[in-house]
């Protein structure tokens, strides 16, 4: 078995093609990033096909045009460029990312190939309709996801022999829509246990520290979170990590910030001290497919508090290694996040619960093996 892997960007299409490759059944990783910056990640022995003006046009494109236009540009040539290259290979399945493939898969059918498609978050229609109703409840006028990749998106689900997503959540939403569930496979990602790691000296911070990580936007519930940390900001601090969505900005300015700190981009270094540095993690998001954050932060050994919409909550007990709560439920999220605030006893269990939970079925390694037993199913 011989598998190509297709994707605009990186996502963690990276760690799947390491994996493959250490198996010897990876025939290429196709990808817009420049190789350079992927050998950076993943070493210099995978075998690569790269696009890096099509990266360049994914990044700085939007700064010059509309995003939506730049989003639709790099989808159909990367997929473009993808079934040109099929030409030449001799892959027994191609793994593409979704909206950016679809050009590609009548090439890869009449080579014999299986098409297998990659989506890291729920169904796009889902999707689309949960930012949509995120950005409405706070007066946000945001762009909708453009109707082409919607559109190319629901063509691939459709043409495709199979769909990979990470969680059992973003696998309702496919059958919720009408794909049958023996189409779609469901392979939760996994973390680099030897990058993200506790604290080797407990932490000591004067109020219990409480991290976000993600975009600063209506999707990843932000507005919830700062309603309900408002709520008990004299008792602990919240820290926020990424870029400040534009829409957002000015739904931003109204919600309340007494003890909150925007950290805005952060390196991956810095983000690893930040997750060391912190007493809770907490990602309330409205959608969310999985959320990588999460599993960072557990591998941690942080306690986390999610809402019922992301993906990552398939490996959390509620109250065991976790908390989950119903999303945009401020009184919810306020009391979960105070209960950790409290008592130290509490958030070390739950840390310690997560960490366990991260060492023992959460690594790369894992993923890999089960994407390649998932591919066999599907050839089979």
């Amino acid at each position: 078995m011989k598998v190509r892997i297709a994707v605009h960007g990186r996502f963690h299409a990276f760690e799947l093609a390491q994996g493959l490759h250490r198996h010897g059944i990876l025939e290429c990783l196709q990808t817009t990033y420049p190789g350079f910056a992927v050998r950076r990640v993943i070493g210099n022995q995978v075998p690569l096909a790269t696009a890096p003006l099509l990266e360049l046009w994914r990044r700085f494109g939007p700064k010059l045009t509309n995003r939506a236009a730049v989003n639709v540009t790099v989808a159909k040539k990367f997929a473009a460029t993808v079934a040109s290259s099929l030409k030449d290979s001799n892959a027994d399945i191609l793994v593409g990312w979704s909206s950016a493939t679809l050009e590609a898969i009548p090439v890869a059918h009449d080579k014999g190939m299986r098409v297998i498609i990659e989506r890291g978050s729920t169904h796009i229609s889902h999707q689309s309709e949960m930012l949509a109703a995120a950005n409405e409840s706070l007066g946000i006028i945001a762009a909708p996801t453009p109707g082409e990749i919607i559109e190319r998106e629901l063509m691939e689900y459709d043409a495709c022999d199979a769909i990979m997503v990470p969680s059992e959540i973003a696998a309702a939403s496919f059958v919720r829509y009408g794909i049958p569930r023996e189409k779609i496979y469901v392979n939760r990602l996994g973390v680099d246990v030897s990058q993200f790691a506790p604290p080797r000296t407990p932490v000591s911070n004067p109020v219990p520290k409480i991290l976000f990580v993600g975009e600063i936007s209506a999707r990843k519930g932000i507005a919830p979170l700062l309603g309900a940390f408002a709520k008990i900001s004299s008792a602990a601090e919240l820290v926020c990590v990424g870029p400040v969505d534009v829409d957002f900005q000015a739904a931003l300015n109204k919600l309340p910030i007494k003890n909150v700190t925007f950290k805005g981009t952060m390196s991956r270094n810095d983000i690893h001290q930040a997750y060391q540095s912190a007493d809770i993690f907490c990602l309330p998001s409205a959608e969310e497919g999985f959320g990588m954050v999460v599993l960072e932060a557990m591998a941690s050994g942080l306690p986390v508090v999610i809402s019922d919409q992301v993906g990552a909550g398939d490996l959390i007990t509620d109250g065991k290694n976790g908390m989950i709560v119903p999303y945009n439920d401020e009184t919810a999220l306020s009391n979960a996040l105070l209960r950790l605030v409290e008592n130290a006893g509490l958030r070390s269990d739950l840390g310690a619960a997560a960490l366990a939970t991260t060492n023992s079925a959460l690594g790369w390694d894992g993923y890999v093996d089960r994407a390649i037993a998932m591919y066999q199913n599907i050839l089979n």
